[in-house]
C-alpha cells in the first residue's frame, strides 16, 4: 500500500522555487503552500537520511516530481535522486534525467542524461544539465529539435546541434554557442552564437520567418522581417525586400489603447521599374470607443503610382477608399459622419472627373406614438461631393461638377394581422431634398424638390409540415405604392448604378440614394419561400417583379427596372448539412432573356474549402459595358493528407477567352516544419501594369515560429 506524507515540517526542503520557471518576486510573509511526497516507501534512517523508494511523487503548486527514489542529505542539504526522472510544470515545460544531484531548493544542481521539452513539442537532449541560481538551466552538448525522434537511429528531419545552451527562465530566451543547424544530421548553417526565444514566450524582438518571392519583373528577392516589441501593447516588424530589381523596405506599426487600437503599413521603394522614383503605399487602420457611446474608424489607403499594388502583389484593388467615420448606435437611433476619399487605378478613368472626396451627415431616429401606433421614423442626412477638376460641361458630357444635398424625411408605418392569417402593412411619408450644384451648365446652381408617398402591402405568409418533418413556408406579397416628385431636376451623381434585387423589391424608389427618387404609381408583387427539411438542408427562393404607370427612362438597360414592367427577380439558395451551399440571382427580362445573372457555390468540410463565382452581365453602355461580361471565380484548397495541402486560384474571363489570374499553392507542414511553395500569374495588362509571374516560398522550423493556427499531425515511429 501506498503512503501520502505531508512533509511541510518533516521536509521543509520541498517547498521549493519552482524548478522549471522561476519568477523574481519580493518575499512574501504568509506561509508557503506545502509539499505533498507519496511513495511505497518513506523512512528516516539512523544517520538522519530521508529516504522515500518506489513509485516517487512530489506534488508542490503546478510542479509535479517523479523518481525512482530520493535521497535527503540533512548534513549536507543535497538531494540525490535516482531516475527516471520526471519534472512537469503547467503542462508548459518537462525536464526528464536519468539522475540527479541537487541542492535542498533544486536552484542548484547536476543532471544527468537529461532532455528538456517545451510544450510537448520542443525538445533540448543532453548530456549533461546543471541548474544555476534558480534562473539559468545549462545543457552541455546538445541536440535540439521539435521533429519526432525514433529509436531507429535515423536523424530529425532538422535539428540544431550546439556546445552549450542556457535557458534564462526569467527572460524565457534560449542562447546558443558554436550551433550549427543540420538537415538529415548534414551541417547547413553555423553560427558562433544565436538567441532564440523558448516557445513559452508569447512576445520579444526577433528575426521572424524568411521568404523568397520570384517574379518575372522583379527577379529573385528575400524577405527578411525583424520584429520589435516597444512595452506590453506596441509592436515594429520591419522588412527589408531585396531583389535584383528592387530595394524595398515594409514596415508595419501595432499599438493597442484601452479604449482602441491603431495599425500602420507601408513600404519604401526604389527599384527598376520607374528607375529614380520614390515608389511606396501606406495603409492605416483605427478604431476608438469614445465616451457616450461614439465610436471613431479610419481606414487610410494611398500609393505612390497606380502600378505599385499590382507590382508588389498587394490586395487587388483598382480603387482605393480612404475614410474617417464617426458613429452612434442604439435601439432606436443611429447618427453616423464620414469622410471619404477615392483614388483610381483604372486607365479608363480620370482622378479630376471622379467624385474623389465626399463627406456624409446621417441621423435616423424611431419613434412609437401611442395615439396612432405604429413607428416613426425622422431621417436627416447631409451629402457633399466634389471633384478637383473645374471643368464645366452638361448633362452628358465629362465635367468638374461639385454638389452638395440635405435631405429631410418622415416617415409612418403600421401593421395589422387580419383574419385568416392575412397581414397589413400602410406606409406613408414625404422627402423634402434641396441641392447647389457648381460648375456644370445643365443644371441649376440651387434647387429642391419634395416628395411624397405612401403604400399598402399585403402578406400572407403560410406554413406546413408534412409527414417527413419538413417544414415549409410560403407568403405571397403584394404592394401599391405612390410616389409624386415636385420640384426641379438634379444631377444624378449619386445613383448612376442601381442592383435590383430582393432588398429593394417592396422599396418606394430603388435608386441607392436620395439624389434620384422614382415617381408614379406601381405595384409590386412576388412570393417567397422556404423548405427546411429534417435531414439538415435548407431551401429558399423568392420570385418578384414591379409594374408601374410610366416608364422610368433613368434607369439603365440592364439594371431590370426600365420600362412599365421590370424584369422577373429570381433568387434561390440551398444549404446542405454537409457544408455545401448554392445562391443564384437573376434578372429575366420581357424577352426572356437574362441581363443580370450570378450563381454562387461553396464547400467546406474539414479537409476541403472551396468556393466559386459566375457572373454574366449584359451590354450597358451607360454602365461603360459595350460588350458582354462572363467571368468564372474559383478559390479552393484540399487538406491531400494529414501533412500535404494544395490550393488553387482562377479568375477566367469566358467572354475573351482568356484567364485573368492564376494560382497555385502547394503546402507540407508536420509537428516540425512547414514550408510553402506558391505561383501566381496575372495575365491582364494596362498602361501601366504588365503581366507578371510571382513565385513564393518559405520554410520555419516549427517550434520556435510563431503558431499560424493550422493543425499540426505528429509522424509515429514504424517498427518492423
Amino acid at each position: 500500500m501506498r503512503r501520502a506524507l505531508m512533509l511541510s515540517v518533516v521536509l521543509p526542503w520541498l517547498v521549493l522555487a519552482p524548478p522549471i520557471v522561476a519568477q523574481e518576486v519580493a518575499p512574501s510573509t504568509e506561509t508557503a503552500q506545502p509539499a505533498i511526497l507519496v511513495a511505497d516507501q518513506v523512512f528516516i534512517t539512523p544517520e538522519r537520511r530521508l529516504i522515500a523508494k518506489g513509485n516517487v511523487e512530489a506534488f508542490q503548486g503546478d510542479i509535479r516530481l517523479q523518481a525512482k527514489q530520493i535521497i535527503f542529505e540533512q548534513s549536507s542539504g543535497t538531494l540525490q535522486i535516482e531516475g527516471p526522472i520526471r519534472i512537469d510544470q503547467s503542462g508548459e515545460i518537462t525536464i526528464l534525467a536519468d539522475a540527479a544531484e541537487m541542492d535542498r531548493d533544486l536552484l542548484n544542481g547536476l543532471l544527468t542524461g537529461a532532455r528538456m521539452v517545451f510544450q510537448q513539442q520542443l525538445q533540448l537532449a543532453s548530456l549533461q544539465m546543471t541548474r544555476v541560481g534558480g534562473r539559468y538551466t545549462q545543457l552541455y552538448k546538445t541536440s535540439v529539435t521539435s521533429c519526432h525522434v525514433c529509436d531507429d537511429g535515423k536523424p530529425p528531419l532538422w535539428q540544431i546541434r550546439a556546445e552549450r545552451v542556457i535557458h534564462d527562465q526569467v527572460e524565457q530566451q534560449l542562447y546558443f554557442e558554436s550551433a550549427q543547424v543540420r538537415v538529415l544530421d548534414v551541417p547547413v548553417f553555423y553560427f558562433p552564437a544565436v538567441r532564440l526565444p523558448d516557445p513559452t514566450l508569447k512576445r520579444t524582438s526577433g528575426f521572424l520567418v524568411p521568404s523568397t518571392r520570384t517574379t518575372s519583373n522583379l527577379g529573385t528577392g528575400v524577405k527578411i522581417p525583424y520584429f520589435f516589441t516597444l512595452g506590453d501593447h506596441r509592436d515594429l516588424t520591419l522588412t527589408p525586400y531585396v531583389s535584383s530589381g528592387t530595394r524595398t523596405l515594409g514596415a508595419r506599426y501595432r499599438q493597442a489603447f484601452r479604449h482602441g487600437e491603431i495599425e500602420f503599413e507601408g513600404a519604401h521603394t526604389r527599384d527598376d521599374l520607374q528607375p529614380g522614383d520614390n515608389r511606396g503605399y501606406l495603409f492605416a487602420t483605427g478604431r476608438f470607443d469614445l465616451p457616450r457611446d461614439f465610436q471613431l474608424e479610419f481606414d487610410i489607403k494611398t500609393v505612390s503610382d497606380d502600378a505599385y499594388i499590382a507590382d508588389y502583389s498587394l490586395p487587388d484593388l483598382d480603387r482605393l477608399r480612404s475614410e474617417i467615420t464617426l458613429t452612434r448606435a442604439d435601439r432606436d437611433s443611429l447618427l453616423s459622419a464620414a469622410l471619404i476619399n477615392f483614388k483610381t487605378l483604372r486607365d479608363s478613368e480620370d482622378q479630376d472627373l471622379i467624385p474623389s472626396t465626399i463627406g456624409e451627415i446621417y441621423f435616423q431616429k424611431r419613434y412609437f406614438p401611442s395615439s396612432i401606433g405604429g413607428e416613426t421614423r425622422l431621417t436627416l442626412e447631409a451629402h457633399g461631393h466634389n471633384r478637383t477638376a473645374d471643368l464645366e460641361g452638361n448633362q452628358t458630357t465629362a465635367n468638374g461638377r461639385d454638389q452638395g444635398r440635405l435631405t429631410a424625411d418622415l416617415d409612418w408605418r403600421r401593421n395589422w394581422r387580419l383574419s385568416h392569417g392575412l397581414e397589413l402593412e400602410w406606409q406613408v411619408g414625404a422627402a423634402v431634398d434641396g441641392f447647389t450644384t457648381y460648375d456644370d451648365s445643365y443644371y441649376s446652381e440651387h434647387s429642391s424638390r419634395i416628395t411624397p408617398r405612401s403604400a399598402l402591402t399585403l402578406r400572407l405568409p403560410m406554413s406546413k409540415t408534412d409527414t417527413s418533418g419538413a417544414t415549409q413556408l410560403l407568403e405571397p406579397i403584394v404592394q401599391l405604392g405612390w410616389s409624386n416628385v415636385h420640384g426641379k431636376d438634379a444631377a444624378q451623381d449619386e445613383s448612376n448604378f442601381v442592383e435590383f434585387d430582393q432588398g429593394n423589391l417592396l422599396a418606394l424608389s430603388r435608386f441607392p440614394a436620395a439624389d434620384a427618387r422614382e415617381d408614379g404609381l406601381s405595384l409590386a408583387y412576388g412570393v417567397n419561400w422556404a423548405r427546411y427539411a429534417s435531414t439538415g438542408w435548407q431551401a429558399y427562393a423568392t420570385v418578384g417583379q414591379v409594374l408601374r404607370q410610366d416608364a422610368d427612362t433613368r434607369f439603365t438597360k440592364s439594371s431590370g427596372l426600365g420600362g412599365t414592367s421590370s424584369a422577373i427577380l429570381l433568387a434561390g439558395q440551398l444549404k446542405f448539412n454537409d457544408g455545401i451551399a448554392l445562391t443564384a440571382r437573376g434578372l429575366l427580362n420581357n424577352s426572356m432573356n437574362f441581363s443580370k445573372a450570378e450563381v454562387r457555390g461553396d464547400w467546406y468540410s474539414d479537409q476541403i474549402a472551396l468556393s466559386g463565382s459566375y457572373l454574366w452581365l449584359g451590354t450597358d453602355p451607360e454602365e461603360n459595358r459595350n460588350q458582354e461580361t462572363s467571368e468564372i471565380w474559383f478559390d479552393g484548397s484540399y487538406e491531400v493528407s494529414a501533412n500535404w495541402k494544395a490550393s488553387a486560384n482562377l479568375r477566367y474571363d469566358i467572354s475573351d477567352a482568356r484567364a485573368t489570374r492564376a494560382g497555385l499553392g502547394l503546402a507540407y507542414s508536420n509537428e516540425c516544419v512547414t514550408v510553402d511553395l506558391s505561383v501566381n500569374r496575372r495575365y491582364t495588362s494596362t498602361t501601366s501594369v504588365d503581366p507578371s509571374t510571382d513565385f513564393g516560398f518559405s520554410i520555419s522550423m516549427n517550434g520556435f515560429s510563431v503558431n499560424n493556427g493550422s493543425k499540426q499531425y505528429r509522424r509515429s515511429c514504424r517498427h518492423s
